[in-house]
């Protein structure tokens, strides 16, 4: 097969684009994707600073080096949950990309936090993914207002995307999919969420990692067996090979015709939002949001 644009030999085949493409050309058509992404949806703009969420994974490094790459102020934040076999790991990852390519990186500590998620997992009697995921995004937000930055970008591609849509549509779960879109905009309490890598899949998002030569962590969460995005990322995967490019119709037809419609019904339905009496995180389930009542649980333990 022949690059789509000059004619050399192609290093990579994208079927839903109907090309080939050589290395050089490849990159170039990973940037395009990315920018066309953030122009089309106002994601940000080069004057504004961007925090990047950065786990270890090729989908959020690759988002950190493209964005640097385009001239656009970035500052990576990496989470330590402190989870043996996990986290060195992806710390590591983290820090070495980060000193190879001049990037700033900031770096929050949950066991000095008080929350290593070992310890949360010993004291809830449920799956600790949800409370992982909370901590997470309570700390990425917090960071995000606390230091001045006018957006947090994560490196969600167009297949967690389009796996969350279909989650949410089969338990047609209309508050989530009031919000879900490549931007949510800061207001409340809450920084302006933005997801680039939204046009491109894993399998693009792989292919400009491979090509960068970005080392990225691998590793399996040791506390997460059997998530069922998997499932539906699979169910996706081969809908795609049997009818290429109808994910991200999919996806688009959902930011064109559908959010707009359950946007409205949240509106007029509204959720009251209160901050924590202890961290002041937006909160509406109660007095403390979740992360203080998970600290709670904690110190209760521990007496």
């Amino acid at each position: 097969m022949k690059c789509k644009i000059c004619k050399s030999t192609a290093v990579v085949a994208l079927k839903s684009h109907n090309a080939g493409f050589c290395a050089r050309c490849y990159k170039d058509f990973f940037a395009r994707q990315v920018a066309r992404g953030i122009e089309s949806q106002k994601l940000f703009t080069r004057e504004e600073r961007i925090l990047v969420a950065l786990s270890g994974g090729k989908d959020s490094l690759a988002l950190m080096l493209e964005l640097a790459r385009q001239d656009y102020d970035v500052t990576g934040l990496h989470i330590d949950l402190g989870i043996p076999g996990a986290s060195a790991g992806a710390r590591g990852v983290v820090e070495r990309f980060c000193s190879k390519h001049g990037l700033k990186l900031m770096v929050r500590d949950m066991a000095a936090e008080g929350l290593p998620i070992p310890a949360v997992k010993a004291r809830l009697n449920r799956p600790v993914c949800s409370a992982c995921g909370k901590i997470k995004r309570h700390f990425f937000n917090k960071t995000a207002l606390d230091e001045g930055f006018d957006a947090l970008a994560t490196g969600h591609n167009l297949d967690d995307e389009v796996a969350r849509l279909f989650s949410n549509t089969l338990r047609w779960d209309t508050a989530y999919l009031s919000d879900q879109g490549p931007m949510l905009a800061g207001e409340r309490g809450f920084a302006r969420k933005v997801k680039p890598l939204w046009r491109l899949t894993e399998f693009e998002t792989a292919n400009y990692a491979f090509l960068m030569g970005i080392e990225h962590h691998y590793a399996p969460c040791p506390y997460s067996p059997g998530a069922s995005f998997t499932t539906l990322k699979g169910l996706l995967q081969r809908l795609e090979a049997a009818m290429p490019g109808r994910k991200l119709d999919f996806y688009q037809g959902f930011l064109k015709r559908g959010r707009p419609v359950f946007a409205r019904r949240e509106a007029e339905e509204g959720i009251a939002l209160n901050p924590c009496t202890l961290c002041g995180y937006p909160t509406s389930s109660g007095d403390l949001c979740g992360v203080c009542r998970i600290r709670a649980a904690l110190r209760t333990a521990q007496a």
